[in-house]
């Protein structure tokens, strides 16, 4: 029988290359840096030495190339757990499907994804302009439903949530993904807080935020903050992190969440120089990605 994937299954471009990220195998390096802002693959590729591979489609922007002698690849997702499935399916398929047989690879290779993002904080006393690195994400969108993911979830913390929410009536379901604890001892220092993030599908009412429509659950953020599993909080919102660690997990890669602090929701603070915090943030990325 044969076992080759389908035109409509791998779906490559006439050149040969994957469908959404007009990338070509070879065109990646085993460590990648997702940001979401297209516009901020620039702004960790200045530090690179060297750009072997500049490519874009769509949303979709990559460079390829060599800072302190390490190869890194940094692509920008855009925003959400949608693009999160399309974006780290197709890095897969690149390292681990054969694209001339269409086979998949007998012998698999393991990327590592960093994510340098942006995101809200819950608690009071996580400021704005600070780190933190997700321990796990919470997945308040569906996309893992869709997935045999039973054995990559935190199926306990899961548990724990479900029970505390009480939101069956509002047909939310979270799913719950640990990140990658060798990977993210390569991040580590007192530089970086550690808490649990939640992944939502939306900007505004799946944030808690209200502008002229009112939300379903008008104490959302509250809620969430108020939760405490092993010693560790909610700390923040944003919208790629789970769907990255169960597709990470579920495919064997390793991947971890860096966030940095921009807003505060409890206080309603806003960071006076986001982009400089970024910055910081990518600068120590690559610092660490390097020394590892």
């Amino acid at each position: 029988m044969d076992s080759s994937l389908g035109n409509s299954e791998l779906i490559l471009n006439p050149d040969g290359s994957i469908y959404h990220l007009n990338l070509h195998p070879g065109d990646i390096a085993h460590t990648i840096i997702t940001v979401g802002d297209q516009n901020r693959v620039h702004e960790v590729s200045k530090y690179f030495d060297s750009i072997e591979v500049k490519k874009s489609k769509r949303e979709f922007v990559t460079h390829t190339g060599y800072c302190s002698g390490k190869r890194i690849t940094v692509i920008s997702t855009g925003i959400g757990t949608d693009n999160i499935d399309i974006v780290f399916n197709e890095l897969d398929a690149l390292v681990n499907i054969d694209f001339t047989s269409r086979q998949i690879k007998s012998e698999k290779k393991q990327l590592n994804f960093i994510r340098v993002g942006t995101s809200g904080s819950l608690q009071a006393d996580i400021p704005v302009d600070s780190f933190l690195m997700s321990a796990a994400g919470i997945g308040f969108d569906n996309l893992m439903h869709f997935y045999d993911s039973t054995d990559v979830r935190n199926t306990e913390l899961e548990s724990h949530l479900t029970n505390y929410l009480s939101w069956d009536d509002y047909h939310i379901h979270p799913y719950v993904v640990d990140f990658d604890e060798k990977l993210g001892e390569v991040m580590r220092s007192n530089r970086i807080r550690l808490g649990i993030t939640g992944t939502n599908s939306g900007f505004y009412g799946p944030q808690g935020r209200v502008l002229r429509l009112q939300p379903a659950i008008p104490d959302f953020n509250e809620k969430l903050a108020g939760f405490t599993y092993k010693n560790l909080k909610i700390t923040n919102l944003e919208m790629e992190t789970a769907a990255m660690y169960g597709i990470a997990k579920l495919h064997g890669h390793r991947a971890i969440s860096l966030n940095a602090i921009i807003a505060n929701r409890a206080t309603s603070e806003f960071s006076k120089d986001g982009k400089k915090t970024i910055d910081e943030l990518i600068q120590y990325t690559l610092e660490r990605i390097v020394k590892s």
